[in-house]
């Protein structure tokens, strides 16, 4: 996945935004709460994303995925893919649309129905 590919399908998401924040990081909100990140690993582009307790124990073995900086030190359940072979472009998308549910669930249930977020989780997931 490319940095633009990556933008194009956060922007799909209801009731987000962009800001680039944290030396040219590209970071996507949804309601003011980070659920992706787009930055940098050594000179190429590494994809951050919320994780469920389990995803982010299996996952994070995986060669190309680690606890994301910063985030994971704080005890946050954050992924990073940093490098090949990491995640397929189709499972890191699928993991970045359940990044934006589970973030999206720190909002009420009215809120999420205002901004038109699902309140269950994407089907393919």
């Amino acid at each position: 996945m490319t940095r633009d590919e990556f933008n194009t399908f956060c922007a799909t998401f209801p009731a987000t935004s962009h800001v680039v924040q944290w030396g040219n990081a590209d970071v996507w909100k949804v309601a003011d709460k980070v659920f992706a990140i787009c930055g940098w690993s050594d000179g190429q582009d590494a994809f951050t994303f919320k994780v469920s307790d389990i995803a982010f124990e299996v996952l994070q073995s995986t060669p190309g995925i680690r606890p994301a900086p910063y985030l994971a030190s704080r005890g946050m359940k954050w992924l990073q893919h940093y490098c090949a072979p990491g995640l397929g472009d189709e499972e890191l998308c699928r993991h970045i649309a359940l990044s934006y549910w589970i973030v999206s669930t720190g909002l009420s249930k009215k809120k999420r129905l205002e901004l038109g977020i699902p309140l269950t989780p994407p089907e393919a997931l």
